[in-house]
């Protein structure tokens, strides 16, 4: 398959996640696209380096996630993290599901929002990527880092939520 077939099969197969990166790191539409497109011509530059150690999609994460970070330049320590209401995988980071109140949920959406923009850029990047589904093998390998240090950082990231959520 030629590079160019294989990079539009990427980008379709992967354009909604991309954009979804795009906008965890960035809430301004104009910047999300500059993001984006971005993050297409990163992909297109690293295409023939692809060695296939992890799947096609983990490395479009790990390119998605350092041109995010890049993007954001030294801003980054400052970068807010939006996560639309929305979300169908919030409850993996809340771990409650007696959220039956509306109001009740749009207050710990609100908070829950405040206290992930008060994490670290490696935490958010981890939160990010739980929030998109990734297993914690593959989270490993778009972050750089073992298995068994994601699966930590992600539990204590939890505990550290549900403790300010619960005060």
């Amino acid at each position: 398959m030629k590079k160019e077939e294989q990079f539009n099969r990427l980008v379709e197969d992967n354009k909604e996640r991309i954009k979804r990166i795009c906008s965890y790191y960035n809430s301004n539409a104009h910047d999300q696209e500059d993001m984006f497109q971005e993050i297409l011509v990163n992909i297109w530059k690293s295409l023939d380096s692809f060695r296939g150690d992890s799947s096609i999609n983990t490395w479009i994460y790990r390119v998605a996630i350092n041109t995010s970070l890049s993007y954001t330049g030294k801003a980054y320590k400052k970068m807010k993290m939006i996560v639309p209401a929305d979300n169908y995988q919030l409850n993996s980071l809340l771990e409650d599901e007696s959220l039956e109140a509306k109001k009740l949920q749009e207050q710990q959406l609100e908070n829950l929002q405040k206290e992930l923009n008060l994490l670290s850029v490696i935490d958010k990047a981890l939160i990010s990527l739980l929030l998109e589904g990734l297993s914690m093998n593959e989270i490993a390998n778009v972050i750089g880092i073992t298995e068994s240090n994601v699966k930590v950082k992600i539990h204590r990231i939890k505990a550290q939520l549900k403790t300010k959520l619960e005060e």
